[in-house]
């Protein structure tokens, strides 16, 4: 299967007492086999909504997502079962040790007890997290606490995996490490979808992106695809292009 992700005239609605927010509309995409699709638009720009529909954690007013060809939300087990997903909102428990926490969360995944021992010790080093593994979580940097929740989400070793701005907050050793992390798990396989607002991150990893501003998404394509579209080298150059000139005027 060439494309493992399709998402297929994705609409959002919110309804609130005295308005309706349309926070997606008509997206469509797909993720291929062993890419990085980046989904850059700045903040409100219905990344995360998108994310959370794919991983079943939200359903669509309109439209369809399948994931391995099931659908989201009359498959939603065997599509969770395929994917993990890091959210930026993903609470750890502090109490815990990052051993603990990863037997937790494996025994919450169904994972054999045969398994989970022979996988969390490759995650540990896998993450630089050997020497920190019995160590309670509270304690821990932000750059930390990510690493954390990175190897919780790769526990289970899914061959879809969702990153939703997977270095706010680090500083720049530590988002190179997750940087690199994704690409090397790109080069295992694994199809991955990263949402981001930061250039620099689309552009150095991503082997396509979809451009999703104000619930819609404008272009889709690799980067010398948007470039030859645009005219314009620079990815924020490029991304400016396709919004308008308003939009960079309407932030200063």
């Amino acid at each position: 299967m060439d494309s493992l992700i399709e998402v297929n005239n994705l609409t959002k609605v919110f309804k609130e007492k005295d308005r309706v927010i349309t926070a997606l509309k008509n997206v469509s995409f797909r993720v291929k086999s062993g890419e990085i699709f980046g989904l850059l638009g700045p903040n409100g720009a219905g990344k995360t909504t998108t994310l959370r529909i794919i991983s079943t954690l939200m359903v669509p007013t309109e439209g369809e997502v399948t994931v391995k060809g099931y659908n989201t939300v009359t498959d939603s087990q065997k599509v969770r079962s395929s994917l993990g997903f890091l959210t930026a909102e993903m609470n750890l428990y502090d109490y815990f040790t990052v051993r603990e926490l990863l037997e937790f969360f494996a025994r919450v995944n169904g994972m054999p007890g045969t398994e989970t021992e022979k996988r969390i010790p490759q995650i540990l080093k896998q993450l630089g997290l050997e020497e920190y593994a019995d160590r309670r979580v509270d304690n821990f940097s932000t750059g930390m606490k990510q690493k954390v929740s990175i190897a919780r989400a790769l526990l289970p070793d899914p061959p879809i995996l969702i990153f939703d701005e997977p270095i706010n907050g680090l500083d720049i050793m530590a988002a190179r490490v997750v940087t690199r992390l994704i690409e090397q798990l790109r080069d295992r396989g694994k199809s991955i979808i990263v949402s981001t607002h930061n250039m620099t991150l689309a552009e150095s990893i991503c082997d396509r992106l979809g451009i999703l501003f104000d619930g819609e998404l404008i272009a889709t394509g690799s980067h010398k695809d948007l470039s030859g579209q645009t005219g314009e080298e620079r990815l924020e150059d490029i991304f400016f292009k396709l919004v308008g000139e308003d939009y960079e005027l309407d932030q200063n």
